[in-house]
Protein backbone atom coordinates (compact mmCIF):
# COMPACT_ATOMS: atom_id res chain seq x y z
CA UNK A 1 0.00 0.00 0.00
CA UNK A 2 1.43 3.35 -0.98
CA UNK A 3 1.65 6.15 1.55
CA UNK A 4 -0.63 9.12 1.02
CA UNK A 5 -0.08 12.78 1.67
CA UNK A 6 -2.76 15.42 1.28
CA UNK A 7 -4.98 12.96 -0.54
CA UNK A 8 -2.29 12.03 -3.12
CA UNK A 9 -0.03 9.04 -3.35
CA UNK A 10 3.57 9.29 -2.19
CA UNK A 11 4.64 9.07 -5.87
CA UNK A 12 2.41 11.99 -6.84
CA UNK A 13 3.71 14.01 -3.90
CA UNK A 14 7.30 13.44 -5.00
CA UNK A 15 6.45 14.39 -8.57
CA UNK A 16 4.78 17.56 -7.29
CA UNK A 17 7.92 18.57 -5.40
CA UNK A 18 10.09 17.78 -8.42
CA UNK A 19 7.84 19.91 -10.61
CA UNK A 20 8.26 22.80 -8.17
CA UNK A 21 12.04 22.59 -8.47
CA UNK A 22 11.89 22.32 -12.28
CA UNK A 23 9.73 25.44 -12.36
CA UNK A 24 12.32 27.28 -10.27
CA UNK A 25 10.18 27.28 -7.10
CA UNK A 26 11.30 25.86 -3.76
CA UNK A 27 9.12 23.57 -1.61
CA UNK A 28 7.50 25.53 1.22
CA UNK A 29 9.59 23.80 3.90
CA UNK A 30 12.87 24.66 2.18
CA UNK A 31 11.77 28.21 1.43
CA UNK A 32 10.79 28.77 5.07
CA UNK A 33 14.14 27.46 6.33
CA UNK A 34 16.06 29.64 3.87
CA UNK A 35 14.02 32.70 4.79
CA UNK A 36 14.70 32.13 8.49
CA UNK A 37 18.43 31.74 7.78
CA UNK A 38 18.52 34.95 5.76
CA UNK A 39 16.51 36.86 8.37
CA UNK A 40 18.91 35.78 11.13
CA UNK A 41 21.95 36.78 9.08
CA UNK A 42 20.45 40.17 8.27
CA UNK A 43 19.59 40.70 11.94
CA UNK A 44 23.21 40.02 12.88
CA UNK A 45 24.44 42.46 10.25
CA UNK A 46 21.93 45.09 11.38
CA UNK A 47 23.39 44.75 14.88
CA UNK A 48 26.81 45.68 13.49
CA UNK A 49 28.38 42.24 13.06
CA UNK A 50 30.34 42.17 9.77
CA UNK A 51 29.73 38.90 7.91
CA UNK A 52 31.47 36.86 5.22
CA UNK A 53 30.66 33.45 3.69
CA UNK A 54 32.20 30.35 5.23
CA UNK A 55 32.52 26.69 4.35
CA UNK A 56 29.76 24.23 5.14
CA UNK A 57 29.70 20.55 6.16
CA UNK A 58 30.21 17.82 3.59
CA UNK A 59 29.05 14.22 4.14
CA UNK A 60 30.45 12.68 7.29
CA UNK A 61 32.91 15.02 8.94
CA UNK A 62 34.07 16.61 5.72
CA UNK A 63 34.25 20.20 4.55
CA UNK A 64 32.98 21.88 1.41
CA UNK A 65 36.47 23.30 0.76
CA UNK A 66 37.61 19.81 -0.36
CA UNK A 67 40.93 20.31 1.39
CA UNK A 68 42.31 16.93 2.41
CA UNK A 69 42.41 16.83 6.20
CA UNK A 70 40.84 20.30 6.62
CA UNK A 71 41.69 21.18 10.26
CA UNK A 72 38.52 23.25 10.81
CA UNK A 73 35.81 21.71 8.63
CA UNK A 74 32.84 24.02 8.01
CA UNK A 75 34.28 26.60 10.45
CA UNK A 76 36.47 28.78 8.20
CA UNK A 77 35.87 31.53 5.62
CA UNK A 78 35.81 30.60 1.94
CA UNK A 79 38.03 33.54 0.98
CA UNK A 80 41.51 34.44 2.20
CA UNK A 81 40.34 38.07 1.96
CA UNK A 82 37.64 37.55 4.61
CA UNK A 83 38.80 40.51 6.73
CA UNK A 84 38.28 43.02 3.93
CA UNK A 85 35.31 41.12 2.51
CA UNK A 86 33.35 41.12 5.78
CA UNK A 87 30.45 43.55 5.64
CA UNK A 88 27.16 44.60 7.19
CA UNK A 89 25.76 45.65 3.81
CA UNK A 90 22.27 44.19 3.53
CA UNK A 91 22.25 43.80 -0.26
CA UNK A 92 25.58 41.99 -0.31
CA UNK A 93 24.57 39.59 2.47
CA UNK A 94 21.28 38.85 0.68
CA UNK A 95 23.22 38.01 -2.51
CA UNK A 96 25.61 35.73 -0.65
CA UNK A 97 22.81 33.97 1.25
CA UNK A 98 20.77 33.34 -1.90
CA UNK A 99 23.64 32.35 -4.18
CA UNK A 100 25.31 30.14 -1.53
CA UNK A 101 22.32 28.48 0.16
CA UNK A 102 24.41 25.93 2.08
CA UNK A 103 27.15 28.30 3.26
CA UNK A 104 27.82 29.05 6.88
CA UNK A 105 28.85 32.63 7.72
CA UNK A 106 31.61 33.98 9.94
CA UNK A 107 31.70 37.33 11.66
CA UNK A 108 35.05 39.11 11.74
CA UNK A 109 35.93 40.27 15.24
CA UNK A 110 37.95 43.28 16.29
CA UNK A 111 36.15 45.68 13.94
CA UNK A 112 33.00 46.56 15.84
CA UNK A 113 32.79 43.68 18.29
CA UNK A 114 34.77 41.00 20.09
CA UNK A 115 33.72 37.54 21.23
CA UNK A 116 34.53 35.87 24.55
CA UNK A 117 34.46 32.14 23.77
CA UNK A 118 34.25 29.72 26.71
CA UNK A 119 33.47 26.03 27.38
CA UNK A 120 29.73 25.45 27.22
CA UNK A 121 29.11 24.43 30.84
CA UNK A 122 31.26 27.26 32.17
CA UNK A 123 29.39 29.67 29.91
CA UNK A 124 26.00 28.51 31.08
CA UNK A 125 27.00 28.93 34.72
CA UNK A 126 28.45 32.38 34.01
CA UNK A 127 25.38 33.49 32.06
CA UNK A 128 23.12 32.49 34.95
CA UNK A 129 25.27 34.43 37.42
CA UNK A 130 25.49 37.50 35.19
CA UNK A 131 21.75 37.69 34.61
CA UNK A 132 21.00 37.09 38.31
CA UNK A 133 23.37 39.96 39.17
CA UNK A 134 21.62 42.32 36.78
CA UNK A 135 24.63 42.66 34.48
CA UNK A 136 23.80 43.76 30.94
CA UNK A 137 24.61 40.73 28.81
CA UNK A 138 24.61 41.09 25.04
CA UNK A 139 24.10 38.49 22.34
CA UNK A 140 25.09 34.95 23.32
CA UNK A 141 25.37 31.89 21.07
CA UNK A 142 25.82 28.20 21.81
CA UNK A 143 27.81 25.86 19.59
CA UNK A 144 26.99 22.17 19.69
CA UNK A 145 30.72 21.39 19.67
CA UNK A 146 30.80 22.49 23.32
CA UNK A 147 31.42 26.25 23.30
CA UNK A 148 29.45 29.36 24.29
CA UNK A 149 30.08 32.72 22.61
CA UNK A 150 29.54 36.06 24.38
CA UNK A 151 29.44 38.97 21.90
CA UNK A 152 30.79 42.26 23.27
CA UNK A 153 32.03 45.65 22.16
CA UNK A 154 35.54 45.59 20.77
CA UNK A 155 38.59 46.93 22.55
CA UNK A 156 39.09 48.97 19.41
CA UNK A 157 41.62 49.25 16.62
CA UNK A 158 43.65 52.35 17.52
CA UNK A 159 45.29 54.43 14.80
CA UNK A 160 48.55 54.34 16.72
CA UNK A 161 49.80 50.75 16.85
CA UNK A 162 51.83 51.61 19.98
CA UNK A 163 48.53 51.95 21.82
CA UNK A 164 47.51 48.39 21.02
CA UNK A 165 47.57 46.43 24.24
CA UNK A 166 47.84 42.66 23.89
CA UNK A 167 46.26 40.07 26.12
CA UNK A 168 47.31 36.47 26.70
CA UNK A 169 43.68 35.47 26.19
CA UNK A 170 43.70 36.73 22.58
CA UNK A 171 42.87 33.94 20.18
CA UNK A 172 43.45 33.60 16.45
CA UNK A 173 42.21 30.79 14.22
CA UNK A 174 45.61 29.11 14.18
CA UNK A 175 45.95 29.24 18.00
CA UNK A 176 42.56 27.78 18.96
CA UNK A 177 44.04 24.61 20.46
CA UNK A 178 46.23 26.74 22.74
CA UNK A 179 43.16 28.21 24.44
CA UNK A 180 41.01 25.37 25.79
CA UNK A 181 39.50 27.71 28.40
CA UNK A 182 38.58 31.30 27.66
CA UNK A 183 39.35 32.58 24.17
CA UNK A 184 39.20 36.27 23.33
CA UNK A 185 38.44 36.80 19.65
CA UNK A 186 39.46 40.32 18.71
CA UNK A 187 41.41 41.78 15.79
CA UNK A 188 42.41 39.15 13.25
CA UNK A 189 39.98 36.47 14.40
CA UNK A 190 36.47 35.32 13.63
CA UNK A 191 33.69 33.01 14.84
CA UNK A 192 30.78 31.29 13.17
CA UNK A 193 27.60 33.35 13.43
CA UNK A 194 24.20 31.67 13.83
CA UNK A 195 22.63 29.96 12.09
CA UNK A 196 25.52 27.64 11.22
CA UNK A 197 25.83 23.89 10.71
CA UNK A 198 28.70 21.82 12.09
CA UNK A 199 30.17 18.58 10.65
CA UNK A 200 28.75 15.25 11.72
CA UNK A 201 25.67 13.14 11.30
CA UNK A 202 23.74 14.47 14.30
CA UNK A 203 22.64 17.89 12.97
CA UNK A 204 24.98 19.90 15.19
CA UNK A 205 24.58 23.66 14.93
CA UNK A 206 25.51 27.10 16.24
CA UNK A 207 22.41 28.94 17.46
CA UNK A 208 21.45 32.05 19.42
CA UNK A 209 20.63 31.84 23.12
CA UNK A 210 20.25 35.63 23.27
CA UNK A 211 19.82 37.23 19.88
CA UNK A 212 21.64 40.16 18.26
CA UNK A 213 18.83 42.53 19.29
CA UNK A 214 20.61 42.80 22.67
CA UNK A 215 23.11 45.66 22.91
CA UNK A 216 26.81 44.77 22.94
CA UNK A 217 28.26 45.17 26.47
CA UNK A 218 31.73 46.24 27.56
CA UNK A 219 33.85 43.05 27.63
CA UNK A 220 35.31 43.94 31.03
CA UNK A 221 31.83 43.76 32.58
CA UNK A 222 31.76 40.03 31.76
CA UNK A 223 35.41 39.05 32.03
CA UNK A 224 35.73 38.32 35.76
CA UNK A 225 32.61 36.16 35.89
CA UNK A 226 33.64 34.27 32.77
CA UNK A 227 37.20 33.65 33.91
CA UNK A 228 36.01 32.45 37.33
CA UNK A 229 33.53 30.08 35.69
CA UNK A 230 36.26 28.76 33.40
CA UNK A 231 38.62 28.31 36.35
CA UNK A 232 36.01 26.29 38.23
CA UNK A 233 35.34 24.26 35.10
CA UNK A 234 39.07 23.48 34.81
CA UNK A 235 39.53 22.93 38.55
CA UNK A 236 41.75 26.01 38.98
CA UNK A 237 41.64 28.80 41.53
CA UNK A 238 38.96 31.40 40.64
CA UNK A 239 40.48 34.62 39.31
CA UNK A 240 43.63 32.94 38.03
CA UNK A 241 42.81 33.42 34.35
CA UNK A 242 41.91 37.07 34.85
CA UNK A 243 45.56 37.80 35.62
CA UNK A 244 46.24 37.41 31.90
CA UNK A 245 44.38 40.69 31.29
CA UNK A 246 46.82 43.65 31.32
CA UNK A 247 46.08 47.18 32.46
CA UNK A 248 45.81 49.86 29.79
CA UNK A 249 48.90 52.00 29.71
Amino acid sequence: MSATFGGRSGRSGRQGKLSQWLLGRRPKETAAADDTREDLLLAAAAAGLPLAPAAHPAPGYGCSCDRVGCPTPARHPVSFAWQTQSTTDRAQIERWARHQPQANFITATGMTHDVLDVPLEAGRQALERLLASGVEVGPVAESDDGRMLFFTLTRGTPEDEDEWWPCELDCHPETMDEHPGLRWHCRGSYVLVPPARLPGDDDRRVHWVRGPEHALPDPLSLLETLTDACARHAGEEPGQAAAAWPQRR
